[in-house]
């Protein structure tokens, strides 16, 4: 019998998707990828009148949740931290009786503005990138979820039109398909601090 697949949820934030290159392409990547479900959060809720039962649904009914954005001042864009306030209810998500996602899986796929090299101790912006996400990490854990290191993509703007980004999106279809398959080595990854393209711990699919 063949294993079931995960069904992965994308929650796509960009507040300025006319200047977006590489999320767009992003975007693009993750909603032709079989089984996702990709939703477009700025183009569902242009006013911020989050469905907060449709969304707790969608999280109900998928396995694997993606945050993709770029980081807007050290965090999430407006709609996602509104839709993260909103949504993650206690007695949903945490709290008494709030475990109706725990167990799930949660990555974040995330692009930066700035270098690597800003993203360090004594670097232009202080902190490693995965400790600026750290408010991301602690509301996985605090809901249960399984947090994967974020997938990311530095100095996002000067990869556009070459090699870099070709290969950047290939991973990120590699790694939605690994997830779908149960083929990415969660013990690997999550010993590193971020996912790029040419560290993707994934598991060969089996030979027929």
């Amino acid at each position: 019998m063949e294993p079931e697949s995960r069904k992965i949820l994308v929650l796509f934030a960009h507040p300025g998707q006319r200047y977006s290159q590489a999320n767009a392409q992003l975007a693009e990547a993750a909603s032709m990828s079989p089984g996702v479900t990709f939703v477009d959060l700025y183009a569902e809720y242009p006013r911020f009148k989050i469905n907060i039962e449709t969304e707790q649904q969608r999280l109900l009914d998928h396995d694997v949740i993606v945050f993709q954005f770029p980081m807007f001042w050290y965090s999430t864009p407006a709609l996602l931290k509104e839709w993260q306030d909103l949504v993650l209810e206690y007695g949903f998500a945490y709290g008494e009786g709030g475990d109706k996602i725990a167990g799930k899986l949660f990555l974040p796929v995330v692009t930066t503005g700035g270098p690597e090299d800003f993203y360090r101790v004594g670097g232009r912006n202080n902190f490693p990138l995965r400790d600026l996400l750290s408010p991301l990490e602690q509301t996985a854990n605090l809901c249960g979820l399984r947090f994967i290191p974020p997938y990311t993509l530095y100095a996002a703007p000067k990869a556009i039109g070459n090699e870099r980004m070709n290969r950047h999106l290939e991973g990120y279809r590699q790694l939605l398909k690994a997830l779908r398959e149960n083929r990415l080595d969660m013990d690997a990854a999550v010993k590193l601090p971020v996912l790029t393209d040419d560290t993707l711990p994934l598991i060969k699919e089996a030979t027929p």
